[in-house]
């Protein structure tokens, strides 16, 4: 008797945990690589949902249809900037400002694991200084989160 409410337990719970919903948050840190320390760096977390459904269309080859609603409409007004120190100063790479900003991120992952948001992907990617007169370049990462609803 008792193995059966154990087992009916186990799979109660099983269907509870595949019905469990999850949201996603993307959070992105964007550091500056432009010499001189010009640039800009910032977390950027959103804190308004958007659907994109609304800015999706199907293409076909004989639809030159646009998009349903303004690109204006597409931007988020409400989001939380937090500043990050540039890669460069005057003098080159500052290796002080790098740990200064990992401090930073370390802090906004600890606060997001202590708020119930699990670290679930990260993805990076880099623009860079493509030559003599390309002084432009940005280090963005994008953490993506998860938590049960």
């Amino acid at each position: 008797m008792k193995k059966l409410v154990v087992c009916m337990a186990l799979v109660s719970l099983a269907f509870m945990d595949a019905k469990a919903q999850v949201e996603y948050k993307v959070i992105t840190s964007v550091e500056s690589i432009v010499p001189s320390g010009l640039g800009r760096s910032r977390i950027i977390s959103a804190n308004e949902e958007k659907n994109f459904k609304d800015y999706t269309t199907t293409q076909t080859d004989d639809d030159n249809s646009r998009n349903k609603s303004d690109r204006g409409e597409i931007r988020v007004k409400d989001f939380d900037e937090t500043k990050l120190l540039n890669f460069y100063n005057i003098a080159g790479i500052r290796f002080q400002n790098i740990a200064a900003n990992d401090a930073v991120i370390t802090s906004k992952i600890n606060t997001m694991v202590a708020e119930g948001w699990e670290l679930a992907f990260v993805s990076s990617a880099v623009e860079s200084d493509a030559g003599k007169d390309d002084a432009q370049g940005i280090f963005i990462t994008r953490y993506i989160f998860k938590r049960n609803k």
